[in-house]
């Protein structure tokens, strides 16, 4: 074989990968690992985790949780053996976790295009983008309201993205449409523009209803009967209160058995106790009650055991992300949900409270996002995009969480140990003081070997400077823009394509715009 020097290979290594991306028609890498190789890391022993169970079993018998405007809920709830008084609903010891046991340990999310079906629970994981931002940022435009055209924008880019699983939900808030009107706009883009699985609006129940009604003309009522096709993400109004649209939202998605993630939001020292244990039992507590709403409408609804958790400046009451206490919770709140017996959304991501896509956000997002991923978790929501706490989806910062996600999911493969990883060939090819660059081995594996990021670029310094010298985000700017020019919409049957925008037009000529 011809010995090739190592600028040969490298250049050769280059050009072959410049191929397979284009073959791709995006800057990421294929293929996407949906299931992890590596166990979920337990922080806490069996008895922390009794601990922990026993005190939301004591915040729900001693100070209970109540429900505002939901008398349906209150009466489901009283049926089923609970104490209620007033909208204060109480629980012996025991009770909620009893009426959990009837969702799934796991399910399939089924995507419009089966390819992109994913499976919550198991080892499977799913990342998803960034959710509810008001406002986006790019470095050409700057920061700005989000409009329409953003949320088509960023429901492409998460098509195109291999290493997410999953469309969203409010990705982006449309502020250029009205209040009462952009769910519409905003599933039917999830619908149309991807074929990966999507959320659902929960911001009242008729547009719960609308969200549900629009996935049946695509799926069909039959199929949507025994199959979860959407999620909702109910937010409790920690500490321990669900408002009349939450909890009704819930009952309209698990009554048509859809996906209901319950997701309790405690930022340590506000919304609950300062210490991990203290919200990882409060948010056991607040999810379980969700969960067992759900089971009550209609037994085996699937479920996923949600949160969101951050610590505090306790000195300026900013929110801080990333933090070592936040991170343990994360880590925490995982392996309770095993112990449910429920797939669990993480309450981490790649979040940050940064202003800008710099080292302090990928430093936040990146120590996020490990205790994410190794904890066990299935689903991650905020995978890519999150900046200012959540006020604001970045095009670039986007982009380079695609890069980060990729590598860590290839980190939860592993690495293997049969007779071919250790590559005895090449030592017998080569010999002492020689490269590996030219051996059989190396060029077997050299394009799957090692995780090849689209961002980060590790040429020599002359080479970066004459090509203006552009740090991350800049190089993250041509990316973004490549992959909307890139961007190919997904087919879809005409007809059912006519009875969406129908069903839009219809609805939304029903109803004056409302701002607010």
């Amino acid at each position: 074989m011809e010995n090739l020097d190592a600028s040969t290979h490298i250049t050769k290594r280059h050009n072959t990968r410049r191929g397979r991306l284009a073959r791709h028609n995006a800057p990421f890498e294929s293929p996407i690992y949906h299931r992890r190789k590596i166990p979920a890391y337990a922080m806490l022993d069996d008895a922390a985790l009794g601990r922990i169970e026993d005190h939301a079993d004591w915040i729900l018998h001693n100070i209970g949780i109540e429900f505002h405007d939901d008398q349906t809920a209150l009466d489901l709830f009283a049926a089923a053996g609970a104490q209620v008084e007033g909208t204060r609903v109480r629980f012996e010891p025991g009770l909620v976790r009893a009426l959990c046991a009837t969702a799934p340990r796991q399910f399939r999310l089924h995507a419009r295009n089966p390819k992109n079906t994913v499976t919550l629970g198991g080892d499977d994981v799913v990342l998803m983008p960034g959710y509810g931002s008001p406002f986006v940022s790019d470095l050409e435009r700057g920061r700005r309201y989000a409009t329409l055209e953003d949320f088509h924008n960023f429901v492409k880019l998460t098509y195109a993205a291999p290493n997410l699983h999953h469309s969203g939900g409010t990705v982006v808030e449309p502020t250029d449409i009205a209040v009462n009107k952009r769910h519409l706009d905003m599933v039917l883009a999830h619908l149309t523009l991807s074929d990966k699985p999507f959320m659902g609006s929960v911001t009242a129940v008729e547009r719960a209803q609308d969200s549900i009604e629009m996935a049946r003309l695509v799926f069909g009522a039959g199929f949507m009967s025994s199959h979860a096709v959407m999620q909702a993400n109910i937010n409790v109004n920690s500490p321990l209160v669900y408002d009349h649209t939450m909890s009704g939202a819930l009952r309209v998605y698990a009554a048509a058995n859809q996906c209901v993630c319950v997701s309790p939001a405690i930022f340590a020292g506000a919304m609950g106790p300062l210490s991990p244990a203290a919200v990882a039992a409060q948010t056991l507590a607040e999810a379980m009650v969700g969960i067992a709403l759900t089971q009550l409408v209609r037994k085996g609804c699937p479920v996923v055991f949600g949160s969101f958790h951050s610590t505090m400046n306790l000195r300026s009451g900013a929110l801080t992300f990333g933090s070592p206490e936040a991170n343990m919770t994360t880590m925490a709140i995982a392996q309770l949900g095993r112990r449910l017996g429920v797939p669990v959304r993480a309450g981490g991501g790649q979040i940050t409270a940064s202003n800008a896509p710099d080292a302090q956000a990928m430093q936040d997002s990146a120590g996020a996002m490990w205790s994410t991923l190794l904890s066990g978790a299935h689903q991650v929501w905020h995978a890519a995009g999150w900046l200012e706490g959540g006020l604001v989806m970045s095009y670039e910062k986007f982009v380079l969480d695609l890069d980060h996600c990729g590598a860590m999911l290839k980190l939860l493969q592993g690495f293997g140990t049969d007779e071919e990883a250790f590559g005895r060939d090449a030592y017998l090819e080569t010999g002492p003081g020689q490269n590996f660059l030219s051996t059989a081995h190396t060029l077997r594996h050299y394009t799957t070997a090692n995780y090849a990021p689209a961002v980060p670029e590790g040429g020599a310094f002359e080479t970066w400077q004459e090509n203006g010298a552009k740090t991350a985000d800049h190089r993250a700017t041509a990316l973004w823009q490549k992959m909307l020019a890139d961007y190919q919409k997904p087919a879809m049957d005409e007809a059912i394509h006519s009875a969406l925008t129908a069903f839009v037009a219809e609805r939304k000529a029903s109803m004056p715009d409302e701002w607010y």
